[in-house]
């Protein structure tokens, strides 16, 4: 994520990090970043970036020697990239330093989602698919009827995990242009939530989890209920790119994540 997220924010402001702000206020030609790009700095981490390079190293270092002098008083610094930095982006911007503080995050808008996913199936797929989406502004409804399924611990903020029974009773809670992901551990409940979603037909994306035959399978059982091909022709299954190869969970959760983000 190029930005630091609002629940990032919010959790170095509540555990009282002392970091700082470091933010794009001006940009004149070829840049890293625009006007606006932030991150924040702190003595042992960073979040978000202005664009890599020197410039964000000199940004970072500058930043620290700011926290270990308890110097909280505003900075803008004016840089050239070419000639001061050696950047070959040519260009110049001004950077502003600032405490993070409760006005900071007052002020921090949260980031609008790329999209609303409802990804059933807790499963291995389904873990490795949430732990790649981190760090993507969305939001994720994630739904299983096993409570054991969900990994411990927190989830990331925009993860809201639920544990339901029936299961597809989740898809009448979704609102018109969201996305629905199945990817459970039975395929009769896979045609289940698959039948409820496509009678709905407002999804702004509807993926499912299998190969070519399960499609085909899934298609005479679904026409058999009704659903006209044009909807069927909607259901991506099986579902990621088509360039990406490799059945591990990890390598299907990027190729899904691409495919979620071409939408």
């Amino acid at each position: 994520m190029l930005d630091p997220d609002r629940a990032t924010v919010e959790r170095w402001v509540t555990c009282g990090r002392p970091a700082m702000l470091v933010e794009v206020i001006a940009a004149r030609g070829s840049v890293p970043r625009e006007a606006g790009t932030r991150m924040l700095v702190s003595a042992d981490d960073v979040a978000g970036t202005i664009g890599g390079g020197h410039l964000e190293w000199q940004a970072i270092a500058r930043a620290r020697e700011r926290l270990a002098a308890d110097d909280i008083a505003p900075l803008d610094w004016p840089v050239a990239l070419g000639p001061s930095l050696g950047q070959c982006c040519g260009g110049a911007l001004t950077l502003r330093f600032t405490p993070l503080d409760e006005t900071t995050l007052a002020a921090w808008p949260a980031a609008p989602p790329r999209f609303r996913l409802h990804l059933f199936g807790a499963g291995h797929v389904g873990r490795a698919l949430v732990q790649v989406l981190a760090g993507v502004p969305c939001q994720i409804v994630w739904v299983d009827e096993r409570e054991a399924e969900f990994p411990a611990g927190p989830l990331p903020g925009h993860v809201e995990r639920v544990c339901i029974e029936p299961v597809e009773a989740e898809v009448a809670q979704g609102c018109p242009g969201d996305f629905y992901l199945v990817m459970t551990h039975s395929h009769a409940l896979d045609l289940v939530l698959a039948d409820a979603i496509l009678k709905r037909a407002d999804f702004g994306w509807f993926g499912l989890i299998g190969s070519a035959s399960k499609r085909a399978r899934f298609e005479h059982r679904l026409r058999e209920r009704g659903i006209a091909d044009a909807l069927l022709a909607r259901m991506a299954c099986p579902i990621g790119l088509g360039d990406i190869a490799g059945k591990q969970p990890g390598v299907i959760a990027v190729s899904v994540a691409a495919q979620l983000l071409a939408v």
